[in-house]
């Protein structure tokens, strides 16, 4: 019996310790898996529509966001560009490839290249820049260019959404460019080169993943580089009536 007592002591408390560490061991798998960042990709269609300017001008626009990453780093391919319908043809066409990761709880910095094919010689520009959300939830992205000939400018991407209800989303807009030097090959003067606002109201059909909306859309050029498009027999701004859908996938 001496023999027998300690061996069935030690079998019981055997028997009780095993699940514990069993246990023990599940949360620390799942803890590591946990801190593990998962990776995420997708694609957004932030503007897919048709512009009727004032002028009988029939546009196709788009503006597309495609990523691939994890929270802490980001590969993001940004392609936005006009057809012009009647003609045919494409007025502009432009695409950046960039990396990017946070430097703050509302903000990412990002860098890479774009590409352009505007009205005359291709560019391409190596591109530094901030995404995130500004104070009174208003998002902002706004980059800086440098082209290979040393040509430098910026632009500033402000948008605002009011939501009106749980579907109805009314969205203002502000897209402006400045060149800090002169590009007259493709029609660009120093200074304020354009702005573009926006007013869009989008209806959520399908919660956030396919969301139809109508607005208006004034567009301006200034200073050179709307002299530059009246020597060109271009238009230097106007009103466009847009129709068109945000798609998330």
């Amino acid at each position: 019996m001496k023999f027998w007592t300690p061996l069935i002591a030690s079998t019981v408390l055997g028997l009780g310790v095993i699940p514990v560490l069993a246990s023990a061991q599940e949360r620390i798998q799942d803890t590591t898996e946990r801190k593990q960042p998962l990776n995420v990709w997708g694609a957004q269609f932030e503007e897919f529509e048709y512009r009727y300017s004032e002028d009988d001008e029939e546009l196709g626009v788009w503006d597309t966001d495609f990523f691939y990453g994890t929270d802490n780093f980001k590969a993001r391919w940004l392609s936005s560009g006009e057809y012009a319908i009647e003609g045919r043809s494409y007025e502009k066409v432009e695409n950046q490839l960039v990396g990017q990761i946070p430097i703050s709880k509302f903000f990412d910095a990002k860098a890479g290249i774009r590409f352009d094919t505007p009205e005359g010689p291709d560019r391409t520009y190596a591109v530094l820049g901030f995404a995130g959300l500004a104070p009174q939830w208003f998002e902002i992205d706004t980059n800086f260019y440098v082209s290979k000939d040393g040509d430098t400018s910026a632009d500033l991407d402000a948008e605002y959404e009011l939501l009106l209800t749980n579907y109805w989303i009314l969205t203002a807009s502000l897209d402006a460019t400045v060149a800090f030097s002169e590009d007259r090959e493709i029609g660009v003067g120093k200074g304020l080169v354009s702005t573009e606002t926006g007013l869009r109201l989008s209806y959520d059909l399908i919660g956030r993943a396919f969301s139809p909306y109508v607005g208006i859309v004034h567009e301006r050029k200034y200073g050179s580089t709307a002299d530059f498009a009246r020597a060109d027999g271009s238009g230097t701004g106007g009103w466009l009536a847009v129709v068109g859908a945000r798609l998330f996938f």
